[in-house]
């Protein structure tokens, strides 16, 4: 009899979530494939596009360089979108929020197609990221309102692990387009699609239509009240710190293992069209379905260890893989054998920022301190890509030593989880 009872009392995490649960699950998780799309259309095209628009040959130093400063610029404009939709989202709702950073990234990313020039493709790109930025803050805080706290890890893992689905996707899309990189572009017009389905499938979360009539001393998106909050603030600063952390590693350390494993068959004797193209896959199929496997098992994980537990555990364990992965390897194979590890444990942290940064804040901040953190973390993870195109294009440093450098960041992190409040099994702050 007690045993049944507590099984009862601990129900399995996916036991009574609604049909709708499941739809607005699917709906963010949707938005935030195509999201991780756009954002990759550059990282899979970039050895096409910048010596085109630059008028160079591939191995020219320049490419390499405006290669990370390109990626500072997504950072930035994800940074822009995020804070701004963050706050817009509070401020008239979750579901019009996203609609609204959907079609923008749509948009622009397409309008790329016609670019001619580097400011033209590095306008757009910053205007991509403030749509792509901005639909993660929303999506993020609409998944942790809508499920139980039972659930809440676990779908908020989920919802952020499809991240991998966008990456293969750009992926393909890369492949197939081959030299042609414009038409990736393109082809990211189609999740315009997809605001129909929001408009038609999701309601306002409750959490957020029953606080609709601001409370005295309680303002919607307000960021004064965020920052200056004494239990709220500091929160913010530490989550985004937490967040740079792992946004400039993941441009820095994972997406790097692309070139890592370019430069890795060019020094074997390998065709530079063909080298170009198995890296793509590499990083793309490979070190992404790692990744995908690691942010799928942080939510379980951080229903296990609790969440600070369970950043600390895969921070460490990203330190020891990328030395490892880098310089171990004597054959593509055994490389290829790695990189799936790599992408768990340097990717797979990224599934707890959508699972504790909703859990940080109240109703009538969430969006705004969730965006503020994540995308935060891009502003200040920007500096970081601009040092990383420097370090990488020196002709006396090794990609893998720069790799393995970079990656000293994670062990930064530590030390922010060391004040941040662990919020497992606590219900979210109203």
């Amino acid at each position: 009899m007690s045993a049944n009872s507590a099984t009862v009392a601990t129900p399995r995490w996916y036991q009574g979530i609604t049909g709708y649960q499941w739809l607005v699950l699917a709906v963010a998780s949707a938005g935030w494939v195509f999201d991780c799309f756009e954002n990759q259309l550059f990282n899979l095209t970039r050895e096409n596009l910048l010596p085109d628009l630059l008028g160079v040959g591939s191995k020219d130093p320049s490419v390499k360089f405006y290669g990370d400063v390109f990626i500072g610029i997504l950072l930035l404009g994800g940074f822009t979108g995020g804070v701004m939709f963050g706050s817009i989202a509070d401020r008239i709702g979750r579901r019009p929020a996203m609609m609204i950073t959907i079609l923008m990234y749509s948009v622009f990313s397409a309008m790329i197609y016609f670019a001619t020039s580097l400011w033209q493709v590095g306008v757009l790109m910053f205007l991509v990221a403030m749509g792509t930025g901005g639909e993660w803050a929303v999506a993020a805080a609409l998944v942790a309102e809508v499920f139980p706290p039972h659930a809440r890890a676990h779908a908020s893992g989920i919802f952020h692990s499809t991240s991998t689905i966008g990456t293969w996707l750009a992926t393909l899309a890369g492949l197939a387009v081959g030299t042609h990189w414009r038409y990736a572009f393109l082809i990211g017009v189609v999740p315009a699609l997809l605001v129909l389905w929001v408009r038609a499938s999701v309601r306002e979360s409750a959490a957020w239509s029953s606080r609709v009539v601001v409370e005295e001393g309680k303002r919607r998106g307000s960021f004064k009240e965020l920052l200056g909050n004494p239990v709220w603030g500091p929160r913010a600063i530490l989550g985004m710190l937490l967040a740079a952390v792992g946004l400039a590693t993941y441009w820095g350390v994972t997406v790097g293992s692309q070139g890592m494993a370019r430069e890795f068959l060019l020094e074997h004797g390998v065709a530079e069209a063909e080298a170009t193209a198995r890296a793509k896959f590499a990083y793309g199929i490979i070190v992404s379905l790692g990744g995908g496997l690691g942010l799928f098992s942080f939510g379980p994980l951080a229903r296990w260890l609790g969440r600070r537990r369970a950043f600390a555990t895969m921070l460490v364990l990203a330190t020891t893989i990328v030395p490892i992965t880098c310089y171990l390897p004597q054959t593509y194979g055994q490389l290829l054998a790695l990189l799936p590890f790599y992408g768990f444990l340097t990717l797979g942290f990224h599934a707890g920022f959508a699972i504790y940064f909703p859990e940080l804040f109240p109703t009538h901040l969430r969006s705004t301190g969730t965006g503020f953190c994540f995308n935060g973390g891009r502003l200040l993870a920007a500096p970081m890509l601009f040092f990383s195109g420097w370090l990488k294009a020196q002709p006396n440093v090794d990609l893998r030593l720069a790799i393995t450098l970079l990656a000293s960041m994670f062990l930064v992190g530590l030390v922010f989880l060391v004040f941040l409040p662990e919020t497992k099994d606590r219900p979210l702050p109203e």
